[in-house]
């Protein structure tokens, strides 16, 4: 089955930071999920690079808006591969084919009779750029997100008319509970619906760095239709010579922060039903990574450098980390003191010495060899149903839970490994075949979370996997077998040595 996931695109007005990793490594963990089940995956992520917010970030630089874009794009780009992304396709919005495509489908709605000339007024954030209505101004006039002072604009251009779209978005609301998570944020999203909604600009005037508007070169699209149509606008020239349009979309998930849902649950859909085009299955919000007790946000300046973190302590360990220690879809501390917590405790300790202690005693007292023998029922029994269960758990994107039932098995391992002593056994030769037992249980248990985790943790689960003679990492894989068939096992290297 073909399964589409999305992030985001980053805006390109300063380097990325730790809240980007966040949400492309979520992605990521779907992506490889989705993979190991056999599904056609298909993982977009990308910058967005028009708008107001690049043009001043640019002049304030002393740059024009291409050179930066160029410069944080390739930044962005960079970041992929070291946080080990899988993505299919790293979109640009200042990409000639993706401007014609938004044209293109733009003069669409435009056709449609979904867009009309008028003039604006109201409050205005440059950072978001955003026209807040009454209830999202903050006390003072400021942006409730970036605690800036809003500016009073007034200007003629475009409109598009979300106000059509009230009913339709109301039904879509109604049918398909599920097409906004967690709940919060789909009653958030529909609170905003059901208060009225009002036709919004689609254009701006004045402003040179954007997607022109066909009809009206004096004007280029407001930044945020020009972006949000990437999702679709990608799948017509990601592969080369072909268009995945038909087989892709509409997209089973999309990955977003919760300071972007009225564009995402509210825009989106509109835009995209003023297209003819169908609505994405889902809309997945997750909230904010905190430092002392703030957003993580370039423009307060309170962020922590990925690139840094992975040269310390690998990308397997920021990967998990950040999964692990905000639950997906809440709001979150996150710090260096509760980084290296998880990472001696669970990661080195219980995990890593786990791997290690079991090929070890192994290799001591059966030269490598795993007998095959029937494994310990009660471990079986703790064992039952893990791939199914973690496979729920993700379907419903809920990576922060799934973890933790994998978990609840590797401490299930390691308090195995102390109930069974099998340093005493090993000292009866009478007891051989109950050693036998205790270690094929354990390198099976050791392989089966191993391959549960796989799509968290990649570069770290194919080392164990190999170490155990068992590379493969298709999710049938992933369900304990009450019978072991013989594992050959070799000595594996420290997997998170304590720095």
């Amino acid at each position: 089955m073909p399964y589409y996931v999305t992030t985001p695109i980053y805006y390109v007005n300063a380097q990325p930071h730790l809240g980007h990793a966040y949400t492309t490594i979520a992605a990521d963990v779907l992506a490889r999920h989705m993979r190991q089940r056999g599904e056609d995956v298909f993982f977009l992520t990308g910058t967005d690079e028009h708008g107001e917010p690049v043009a001043l970030a640019a002049e304030a630089a002393g740059v024009t808006p291409r050179e930066l874009a160029d410069r944080n794009s390739a930044r962005f780009e960079a970041l992929m591969p070291q946080i080990e992304s899988s993505n299919d396709y790293f979109i640009r919005t200042s990409d000639p084919r993706h401007v014609e495509a938004v044209q293109e489908i733009m003069q669409r709605v435009h056709d449609a009779g979904y867009i009309y000339k008028g003039s604006y007024e109201g409050l205005y954030c440059p950072s978001c750029a955003d026209f807040k209505t009454g209830q999202e101004v903050g006390p003072g006039d400021t942006c409730p997100v970036h605690g800036i002072d809003l500016i009073h604009e007034k200007e003629e251009n475009w409109f598009f008319k979300l106000s059509a779209f009230q009913e339709p978005l109301e039904k879509l609301f109604a049918d398909n509970p599920d097409f906004v998570r967690p709940p919060e944020r789909r009653n958030e999203a529909l609170s905003f619906i059901r208060s009225g909604l009002r036709d919004i600009s689609c254009s701006r005037a004045g402003l040179s760095w954007g997607v022109e508007v066909p009809w009206d070169p004096e004007q280029v699209f407001y930044v945020w239709f020009d972006a949000l149509l990437n999702y679709v606008t990608a799948l017509r020239f990601a592969r080369e010579g072909e268009d995945l349009t038909d087989r892709y979309w509409p997209a089973n998930v999309q990955l977003v922060g919760k300071d972007i849902l009225k564009f995402h649950a509210v825009f989106w859909p509109a835009i995209l039903m003023a297209a003819g085009l169908e609505v994405e299955r889902s809309l997945v919000v997750h909230g904010y990574l905190l430092m002392d007790g703030e957003k993580m946000s370039k423009s307060l300046g309170n962020v922590l450098d990925p690139f840094e973190v992975i040269e310390r302590f690998g990308a397997d360990a920021l990967r998990f980390y950040l999964l692990r220690e905000v639950q997906f879809g809440a709001d979150g501390s996150v710090g260096t003191a509760g980084f290296e917590s998880r990472y001696n405790s669970e990661l080195a300790n219980d995990y890593g010495n786990l791997a290690s202690r079991t090929i070890a005693m192994i290799g001591r007292w059966r030269d490598g060899t795993v007998a095959a023998v029937d494994h310990d029922p009660e471990l079986v029994k703790d064992f039952e149903g893990i791939d199914v269960q973690v496979a729920e758990l993700l379907d419903r994107v809920e990576p922060t839970q799934a973890l933790e039932a994998i978990w609840v098995r590797v401490r299930r391992l390691n308090r195995f490994v102390e109930e069974q002593a099998p340093w005493q056994i090993a000292k009866e030769p009478e007891r051989s075949a109950e050693l036998d037992v205790v270690l094929a249980s354990l390198a099976e248990g050791l392989r089966s979370v191993t391959v549960a985790l796989h799509s968290f943790m990649p570069d770290s689960t194919t080392k164990v996997l190999a170490k155990l003679g068992t590379p493969d990492t298709d999710w049938q894989a992933a369900a304990y077998k009450p019978s072991g068939d013989g594992m050959q096992v070799t000595p594996i290297e420290p997997l998170f040595p304590k720095p």
